[in-house]
């Protein structure tokens, strides 16, 4: 029996689970399990997902749902869908168009595409590719200097809006990458060598693509190794920056412009206060505080916080569309996603992180419709069953 094609084996999945068993089968074991692991016990990682589930929703019938919106605006951009792709470094490991391939599947599917600060492409390049929306991922960095000139260089390509990521003072330990030796620097098991081996395809499309950088901070630092060029994002990483450093970013920049990383009530307080137009409700992923709470948790006390003086966006856990529905119905503007959509660039490229939108969306839509909802602005908490106060 032939081989499946790549468009074969994408129609098959139809779920995001179904994206994740692909890419895992296509990436060697130490990059999928980068991918997709957490830190220590991976409680939090686990339980981003979980929460959702001690959320029932009510569906409602006799509603006319024939044509459902759900276009909202974010940080300045319109939408067709609440749901965006968030910014996550290294994309070149997993398919070697890398974040072009987000970048243009994330304007075809009409939402915005967050780019990391460690991306394999110049933000240029990722700008030059899409007429979608954007946003370029910061950190403050104890050079000032080089903050500032990612600022300006973002203005100059287009971006519109910045996300300041606070939830990395130090990185999480994440057991994974120590087990298999995918860390920095790089010390592969025998296990990890072999599983490099048997994926030639991987490994010929990472090395077509050209030398593995991150680009931008290649350009800034001088270093041309990629381990070199994380290592100085990590000694760039300032432990003292505070919220009068976030405000002058925020002056700085002039425009949209959220704060991710945020689990606190009180943070999110800081934040608007500091200038924030959004905040993103989110523990990275599961991938820094193991035994911190899920994200969908902390959204209803952070949404009471700050009301309607910025945009509240929920990261962390999102695995169907109806994830999305609850966020929202618990007060959240949009939801942003990471591993679903890396999964499908694993699996098939730019028309895999199509289908990992596209999945996302129809499931949302389906749950709109049979909730009763004909337009995002008519979903509140009543949908929900045993709802947080």
């Amino acid at each position: 029996m032939p081989a499946l094609s790549a468009s074969a084996r994408l129609a098959r999945c139809h779920n995001i689970a179904d994206l994740r068993a692909l890419a895992r089968r296509r990436l060697p074991d130490p990059i999928f399990q980068f991918l997709d692991g957490g830190a220590e016990d991976e409680t939090t990682l686990r339980r981003n997902s979980a929460a959702f589930e001690t959320l029932a929703l009510i569906p409602r019938g006799l509603v006319d749902v024939s044509a459902v919106t759900t276009t909202t605006r974010v940080l300045g951009q319109q939408l067709d869908w609440p749901v965006f792709c968030g910014p996550t470094g290294t994309s070149r490991f997993f398919h070697p168009e890398g974040e072009l391939a987000v970048a243009r599947a994330a304007a075809k599917a009409g939402t915005l595409y967050g780019l990391s600060i460690a991306a394999t492409q110049r933000l240029e390049e990722v700008a030059a590719v899409s007429d979608g929306a954007k946003m370029f991922q910061l950190y403050i960095f104890k050079d000032r200097s080089v903050t500032h000139e990612l600022v300006r260089r973002c203005r100059q390509s287009g971006y519109g809006a910045l996300c300041l990521t606070i939830d990395t003072a130090v990185v999480g330990k994440r057991e994974r990458d120590l087990r298999s030796g995918w860390g920095i620097p790089i010390n592969l098991s025998a296990k990890s060598m072999l599983s490099f081996a048997c994926h030639p395809v991987w490994l010929l499309g990472l090395l077509g693509g050209g030398p593995l950088s991150i680009a931008t901070i290649a350009e800034i630092s001088g270093n041309t190794g990629i381990a070199d060029q994380m290592r100085y994002i990590g000694a760039q990483l300032d432990p003292g920056v505070t919220w009068k450093d976030v405000r002058a970013i925020i002056d700085l920049w002039g425009g949209p412009f959220a704060i991710k990383g945020v689990m606190a009530a009180d943070d999110a307080r800081a934040a608007v206060d500091a200038g924030a137009s959004a905040i993103i409700v989110s523990n990275h992923g599961g991938r820094q505080l193991d035994g911190a709470a899920a994200a969908i948790e902390a959204l209803p006390d952070i949404v009471a916080a700050v009301g309607d003086r910025a945009e509240i966006i929920l990261d962390g856990g999102i695995r169907r569309g109806s994830h999305v529905l609850k966020a929202l119905a618990l007060g959240a503007r949009a939801c942003s996603i990471g591993r679903p959509y890396l999964y499908g660039l694993a699996a098939g490229g730019e028309k895999g992180v199509g289908k990992a939108l596209d999945i996302l969306r129809a499931e949302f839509v389906r749950a709109l419709q049979l909730c009763g909802c004909a337009a995002i602005d008519h979903i509140d908490r009543t949908i929900l069953h045993k709802a947080q106060p």
